[in-house]
């Protein structure tokens, strides 16, 4: 029995690797985070949680290619890990790389369709590319999901800002402001997205 015996005790050395690992991550002490992920990963190469949570120390990092790699050792070792391809996909957007984030959040909500946070980051990869009916149709989604999701209403109303929509812009705004008054005010005052509906007066009201 000393093969079973050795094999389950570097199980659980990578184990203590990747829970250190975690501790440092919630620390916000990325680098040493990635060395203990990378000694978990050493000792057990097949651990698809590792390497997310390495590529999310080192996304914060905004080591984003190194990060994207990371998550692409997730995804082969388990092609459905919707960790995986989520956070793959916020690397990929902060790299303006939009299409291949859309792609990547495509697949995360093709394995957990009830997960909200993924709706939202593909709608607003989707603005950026100018598709804004499928940014409405993504954040609607997410919505069905979590009706008081006031960051989907919020960006609802700068994809109907950005086709100078006014009327759905304020009803979303208005939404989002229901929700959380000061800041979405506050935020609306300067976002760019605002700037070819800001000057109407009945925009200028809801902000008041």
């Amino acid at each position: 029995m000393t093969q079973l015996f050795i094999e389950a005790k570097a199980t659980q050395k990578a184990e203590d690797f990747f829970h250190q690992g975690n501790n440092l991550l919630d620390g916000q002490r990325y680098e040493d985070a990635i060395k203990a992920y990378d000694r978990a990963i050493a000792i057990k190469f097949e651990s698809p949680e590792a390497w997310i949570n390495r590529g999310i120390a080192l996304t914060s990092l905004q080591r984003y290619q190194d990060a994207i790699a990371s998550y692409d050792k997730a995804i082969a070792i388990q092609p459905d890990k919707y960790e995986a391809w989520y956070n793959r996909g916020i690397a990929l957007t902060s790299l303006q790389r939009y299409q291949d984030a859309i792609a990547s959040y495509d697949k995360a909500i093709a394995i957990q369709p009830g997960k909200y946070e993924a709706l939202i980051n593909r709608g607003i990869a989707l603005t950026k590319v100018h598709r804004y009916q499928d940014a409405i149709a993504s954040y609607n989604k997410a919505i069905a999901i979590k009706q008081d999701l006031h960051q989907a209403y919020y960006n609802k109303a700068c994809s109907y800002a950005l086709q100078s929509n006014l009327e759905l812009a304020i009803e979303n705004l208005d939404k989002a402001i229901e929700f959380v008054p000061d800041k979405y005010k506050k935020l609306a005052k300067t976002d760019p997205d605002f700037s070819k509906v800001r000057s109407a007066k009945q925009f200028q009201k809801l902000l008041q």
